[in-house]
């Protein structure tokens, strides 16, 4: 007797123990993703101004304009959403980040002929250069977004590692803009404040605060 209670004990310390981490490195998508940052900064703490004014583009834009392009998109992701997740938190990458640069670079796919874009130059969900990289996998498949989150984490790694005085939020911002033009183009903290890095950001923001 004195032996079973002792067992269940043990198991309510363990139990309450586990329960004392956050989710933050839980495999199951399905568990508290609006508490999920992934290991490089939480991005709702991140200032961004949205995607860029110009003389071309006034009303749509700022966040409210990256907000409604990824609000456009939203449908276009919803069936990719689980295995969004799977992948971030495989590669400890928010998945609303992986969202935001899916709805960025190919609107959830629907622009895409056959995975690659209109000039046949970058190909899948996240439109890896095919000058920069060789893609495996199909377009939509779990194997190319495991490689395509990969590389984004490790261009993430290399800007720590190039600038370790940088602030995590600089981190993430130099990593975006490495996935797309590599880490030897980030000089100065200017080479991260771009249209493209401040619309994926806003963009993300977006897609956190709708379950991803």
């Amino acid at each position: 007797m004195l032996s079973s209670v002792l067992f269940g004990g043990l198991i309510a310390l363990i139990g309450t123990s586990r329960g004392s981490y956050p989710f933050t490195h839980s495999r199951n998508p399905h568990l508290h993703s609006h508490l999920y940052h992934g290991c490089y900064g939480n991005i709702m703490t991140m200032d961004t101004p949205g995607a860029a004014c110009d003389i071309t583009r006034l009303l749509n834009c700022g966040v409210h304009g990256s907000e409604m392009f990824a609000e456009m998109d939203l449908k276009a992701l919803k069936p990719y959403q689980t295995l969004i997740k799977e992948v971030g938190q495989r590669h400890c990458v928010d998945p609303a980040l992986i969202a935001a640069i899916i709805s960025r670079e190919s609107h959830g796919g629907a622009v895409l002929q056959d995975g690659w874009d209109h000039r046949g130059l970058k190909f899948g969900l996240m439109q890896l250069d095919k000058k920069m990289y060789r893609p495996v996998g199909s377009w939509d498949s779990e194997e190319h977004l495991l490689q395509a989150v990969g590389i984004l984490a490790e261009r993430i790694k290399a800007i720590q590692r190039k600038f370790p005085s940088w602030s995590a939020a600089q981190h993430l911002k130099g990593g975006l803009s490495a996935f797309k033009s590599g880490s030897e183009a980030i000089v100065t903290p200017m080479d991260i404040e771009s249209d493209l890095v401040n619309d994926i950001l806003a963009r993300a923001k977006f897609y956190k605060r709708h379950g991803f």
